[in-house]
């Protein structure tokens, strides 16, 4: 990668390390379903926003609009709602393992979808991270929370991977059509809030918001920072260096949630975590690393 390119990758790694605690913020009152809704409905109407202010709001046709609903669908609505219902009964750290096998599924789902081929670096790479975030994050692989069943969320986390990485692929498809950045995001992130707000209804969770000053702040930040910003980013940074290496963001994103834990919680390092870092920075390269003419 380019010097532009790192500042990309490094822009949604370092503000989704810091939702992990803002996440925290949000739960209690408000069922996690309507948190995701708030949040890409609040970060959609920014967005649209800035379109309207830099007059970037073209029209999609139908067909167009159906792929940009998937998107949301998939990125920004179902694998959020999986996830969340996966940590009401596995720990957050093993959440975090499982969706980190998102650098697995990407490549081969490219491979599927596009003919892309499957690299060894590639590969290593992505075994490498995984194998990585695992030892960070050994402590918390205690199994199921009280009251909580470890297979269903163990399931549910791997749906979440999946769908997320399914949206990896229709975002690149969405590229290739030529939808531009900010405009299509917008429009991803409304349906997704939509998507989300649709599974709690199914799901029969009543809609709730709660007004004390911690949550209100925890979700304009995550709505701004954690939604616009780190995807505007995350999805310019997969337009131009494709799906595979931006899916490592995944891999990083866990050390710096640990680090800020680090300040604010408290944690103690041990020395599979210390060593766990040294493996996601390995991966992390291999897979960031120009390949040689």
């Amino acid at each position: 990668m380019h010097r532009q390119e790192l500042l990309l990758f490094a822009v949604p790694t370092l503000i989704w390390g810091s939702t992990w605690y803002a996440i925290t913020l949000q739960l209690g009152v408000v069922p996690p379903e309507w948190s995701v809704a708030y949040r890409f409905a609040l970060a959609s109407l920014i967005l649209f926003a800035v379109c309207a202010a830099t007059r970037q709001l073209p029209r999609f046709p139908p067909r167009q609009h159906a792929f940009l609903a998937l998107l949301g669908m998939l990125f920004f609505g179902l694998n959020y709602v999986a996830i969340y219902q996966a940590e009401r009964h596995v720990p957050s750290g093993l959440v975090a393992v499982l969706f980190s096998t998102i650098v697995l599924m990407t490549p081969y789902l490219m491979r599927v979808a596009f003919g892309t081929p499957v690299t060894r670096r590639a590969l290593v790479a992505a075994l490498l991270g995984v194998g990585g975030v695992a030892l960070v994050f050994l402590p918390a692989l205690d199994g199921p929370r009280a009251g909580g069943l470890l297979g269903l969320g163990i399931a549910m986390a791997l749906v979440g991977t999946l769908i997320a990485a399914l949206g990896n692929i229709v975002a690149v498809r969405n590229n290739r059509a030529g939808l531009p950045i900010l405009p299509a995001t917008a429009w991803g992130m409304a349906y997704g809030s939509a998507a989300a707000a649709t599974a709690a209804v199914v799901l029969g969770v009543a809609p709730m918001f709660d007004a004390r000053p911690g949550y209100v702040l925890s979700l304009l930040y995550l709505a701004f920072f954690g939604s616009v910003v780190a995807f505007v980013a995350y999805l310019t940074l997969l337009k131009r260096v494709g799906a595979g290496p931006t899916s490592f963001v995944a891999i990083s994103t866990p050390v710096i949630a640990m680090l800020v834990s680090t300040v604010v919680e408290d944690y103690r390092w041990s020395w599979p975590a210390a060593l766990g870092v040294v493996l996601a920075m390995i991966g992390n390269y291999l897979a960031l690393r120009p390949p040689r003419n």
